[in-house]
This record gives C-alpha cells, sequence and structure tokens, in this order.
C-alpha cells in the first residue's frame, strides 16, 4: 500500500483478545495456586509453632500466665467498684502488666522493682518541682519547671552509662525520666496534679504486684536455675569436646556425625557470656527457690563461665591443628598417642566432676585426685616431648629430624599442656563456689540412702523441673 506521494505505508499489526473461557481458567489457576501456596506457609508455621511449645512447654505456660495476669488486671476496669477507686487510670496497669511480664521471674520482679521506685521517686520530685514552682509566681514557673526537667533527666540518662547502674536500674533509669516528664509537663496545666500521681502510682503497683504473684506462683520460671543448668550443661560439652578433638587426632580414624557433633560443643560455652551474665542479673532479684538460698553467689557462675571460655578458646586452636594441611608423620604421633589421650581423658573427667559438684552441690572427694593425675599426665607428656629427638638419636645418629613434621604435634601437646592449666582455673572458681554456697561435703554411699530420706531441701517436683530444663537445653 501507498500513500499519496507513492511511499509504502508500514504495515500494522493489531491483535484484539477477547475475554473467553481460557483466561477464566488462567485467572482461576493462578488464584488456586495462590491460595494452596498460602495454605502450605500457614501450615508450615503452625508446624513450626507446635515444635517451640512441644519442645518447650514452659514458653506455653508463659503466655497463659500473660494473659491470667491481664484478665486479673483488668477487672479493675470492668468492675465499677474497682474503677471508682482508682480511676481513669486503671489503664495504667493493664500497660504496666504488658511492659513489665516477662519469661522469667526475676526478669519480671526487676522490672517491676524497677517501675515502681522510678515512678515513686520521679512522681514524689515533681511533685515538689511543681510545688516549688507554682509559688514562685507564673513568670518563673515555666523556668523552674524547664531547668528541672533539663537537669534531672540529664543526669539520670548519664546514670544509664555506670556499669553499676545499667546492669540493675537501667530500665528504673529509664521510667524515672518518662514518669518525670509526663508529670512535670503535664503538671502545668493540670490543677489536680497530687491525685493524677496518686492514681498512677497506685496502678502502677497494683499491676507489677499481680505480675510477681502470677510469676512466682504459677510455674515459675527462675533466671537462677536456668544459669544453674546452663553452666553445667557447659562443662559437659567441654569435656566430650576436649575428648572426641583428641581422640580424632591421634586415632587418625574418620569421625562419626554424632562425634563431630559433640566435638562442636565446645561454640556453646563461647557463644553463651552474654547469657550468662543476663541470667546471673536477674537470679539476684530472685527470692530463695528450691535449693537456692536468697543470698546465693550468683557472680561465681560468671567466673566459671569466663575460665571456660578460656578453656574452650584452646579446644577451637586443637580443631585448627587437625584442618591444618601440615600434617605430623605417624612415627611422633604413634610415639605421643598414649599419653596425649590419657591428658585428653583426665581432662575431660576433671570437668564431667565438676559438673557433677554443681550438680549435687556437694564437694567432691574424688577431684583432688583427678587434677593429680591430669597434671603428671601432662608432666610426662612434656617429658616424652622433650625426649623425642633423643629417642630417636639412638637409633640413627646420623638422622636428622625435619621441623615441618613434628610441629603439628608440638603445637597439639602445647595447647594441651595450656588446657591442663586453664582447667585447673576452672577447679579453683568451682571450689571457690562450694565455699561460698555451702556446698556439703561428700558422703559415702553407705550414708546415702539416709541422706536421701532426711534431705527435704529440695522437692521432687523440683527435681522433675531441673530435668525438663537439661532436656530442653539439650535439645537446642
Amino acid at each position: 500500500m501507498t500513500n499519496d506521494k507513492g511511499v509504502p505505508k508500514e504495515v500494522e499489526w493489531r491483535i484484539k483478545v477477547e475475554d473467553g473461557p481460557w483466561k477464566r481458567a488462567v485467572v482461576s489457576c493462578s488464584m488456586w495456586t495462590f491460595i494452596t501456596s498460602f495454605y502450605f506457609k500457614l501450615c508450615k508455621f503452625f508446624k513450626k509453632a507446635w515444635d517451640i511449645g512441644v519442645n518447650d512447654p514452659r514458653k506455653f505456660i508463659h503466655c497463659l500466665k500473660v494473659g491470667i495476669a491481664l484478665t486479673a488486671v483488668s477487672l479493675f476496669y470492668y468492675l465499677k467498684p474497682l474503677y471508682d477507686g482508682v480511676g481513669r487510670n486503671a489503664m495504667w496497669a493493664v500497660m504496666t502488666v504488658i511492659v513489665v511480664f516477662e519469661y522469667t521471674a526475676g526478669a519480671t520482679i526487676y522490672k517491676s522493682i524497677n517501675r515502681i521506685c522510678g515512678t515513686t521517686l520521679a512522681g514524689l520530685l515533681a511533685l515538689g518541682v511543681h510545688w516549688v514552682a507554682s509559688r514562685a509566681g507564673d513568670q518563673w514557673e515555666p523556668i523552674i519547671v524547664g531547668v528541672s526537667l533539663f537537669l534531672l533527666a540529664s543526669a539520670a540518662t548519664f546514670s544509664r552509662f555506670i556499669p553499676t547502674i545499667k546492669a540493675r536500674f537501667d530500665y528504673g533509669a529509664m521510667i524515672f525520666i518518662l514518669t518525670f516528664s509526663l508529670v512535670s509537663v503535664s503538671g502545668y496545666r493540670i490543677d489536680e496534679l497530687f491525685n493524677m500521681a496518686q492514681q498512677r502510682i497506685s496502678t502502677i503497683i497494683i499491676g507489677t504486684s499481680l505480675c510477681i504473684i502470677v510469676s512466682t506462683t504459677v510455674r515459675p520460671v527462675w533466671a537462677g536455675l536456668e544459669l544453674y543448668v546452663l553452666v553445667t550443661g557447659n562443662l559437659d560439652k567441654l569435656a566430650n569436646s576436649l575428648q572426641c578433638c583428641v581422640a580424632q587426632y591421634f586415632e587418625a580414624q574418620a569421625a562419626s556425625e554424632e562425634s563431630n557433633k559433640k566435638m562442636m560443643g565446645y561454640k556453646c560455652v563461647l557463644n553463651s557470656k552474654a547469657t550468662e551474665e543476663s541470667l546471673a542479673n536477674l537470679a539476684r532479684w530472685e527470692p530463695a527457690h528450691g535449693r537456692f538460698n536468697f543470698r546465693h553467689p550468683w557472680k561465681q557462675y560468671l567466673k566459671i563461665g569466663a575460665t571456660m571460655c578460656r578453656c574452650a578458646s584452646c579446644i577451637d586452636a586443637l580443631i585448627g591443628c587437625i584442618h591444618s594441611e601440615n600434617k605430623s608423620s605417624n612415627d611422633i604421633r604413634k610415639m605421643m598417642s598414649k599419653t596425649s589421650m590419657q591428658v585428653g581423658d583426665i581432662s575431660a573427667n576433671v570437668l564431667r566432676e565438676l559438673a557433677l559438684t554443681i550438680k549435687s552441690m556437694t564437694k567432691s572427694n574424688k577431684l583432688d585426685i583427678l587434677v593429680i593425675e591430669m597434671n603428671s599426665a601432662s608432666q610426662e607428656l612434656q617429658n616424652l616431648l622433650k625426649s623425642y629427638p633423643n629417642t630417636q638419636n639412638k637409633d640413627d645418629a646420623k638422622m636428622d629430624i625435619p621441623i615441618m613434621d613434628i610441629i603439628q604435634v608440638v603445637t597439639m601437646v602445647s595447647l594441651l599442656t595450656e588446657i591442663v592449666a586453664r582447667v585447673e582455673d576452672v577447679v579453683k572458681c568451682v571450689e571457690e563456689l562450694s565455699d561460698l554456697g555451702k556446698y556439703k561435703p561428700a558422703v559415702s554411699k553407705c550414708d546415702k540412702s539416709k541422706q536421701h530420706s532426711t534431705d527435704s531441701k529440695i522437692s521432687p517436683e523440683q527435681e522433675n523441673e531441673e530435668e525438663e530444663i537439661v532436656k530442653t537445653l539439650q535439645m537446642v
């Protein structure tokens, strides 16, 4: 086709798509695919949630405890006699429960006491500032309130950088700033400031009291017990890692999946420092429970954890030697094998005995003997390494020993010797814990039945709870 000037026209193709059965089928198929995908994702989510509840039923119980506390505190808003007593500020009690209720009893008590103290102190100071400012006249009142707000808020914020305040009263300092700011600013426009502050403090006390009661009476989760189980479990994991690591190197056998899993247990020790510090801080707020008194030396568990971390770092270096490309000769490895494995086994037994000492809260009568055996085996290993060149020269006086053939074994022996020294540090920390915690002396086998029948310090329910926590930590 051409136009009027004889130039050919470009041909345009247009396709008109009409709605038909095939298009409706495509839309229906895509919708069905989306619904099916969403259904499977939803099922996968609920399965994960169910597994979390099955692996640790205490998390499910915690949800019920929060529901109980919220239901109880909401009665102050629903029931007219209770509502008349606290007024519109009853909602503050509900908000307090939501903010304060935590998983462990120690965390709940910590937040509750900090909130009460911070709110009360800030409220009293705000009332005092308001009283002074109101008598200074309308011209000076906003200046006095503003300057006091600046000074106190700045001082409270700075206090949160102090390690002691941050560890124990960080939440209380934050609540102090919040309450003082609200009361001071509100007091400039509200005449009945005293009644408002009184009602808010009373509702916060009501909310925190309900949280503490529910948290400590309905299947409580104690932060101290969590720390106790965590430290004893880490000692066992450290022992397994050390023993498996030495055995895998000197036996030169292919490790099984279970053996590799045990050997990697030391990583839990390296990664648990923050958890231990948090649990130890919260455990100080808890009342006496089970085997633990109110003044139980929770801080000592942090020292034990720190010494275990230093020991775990040496095990990490041992594993690095195992996977090193520079392999030692089989002769020197065979020569060092028996004594090295003896050092690893005895050191692991010492760590297990320490775990048993903390679990039973009794002083061990085998620990001193095991430590002596461990040091003797370590000294024998060092003497064996020193005598290696002399032993080889007796066989062939002209033979030179390549340094690359022995450097890996020398590193392994040096690390094992260092591990023995660090295990001794763990022993000292556990012995110090036994003194501070007033552990009972070890009893003979014939006296164990008598002690079990007369010792009623811990109930069977509490023993079952400890076993459940141990199983839960082993699953993680």
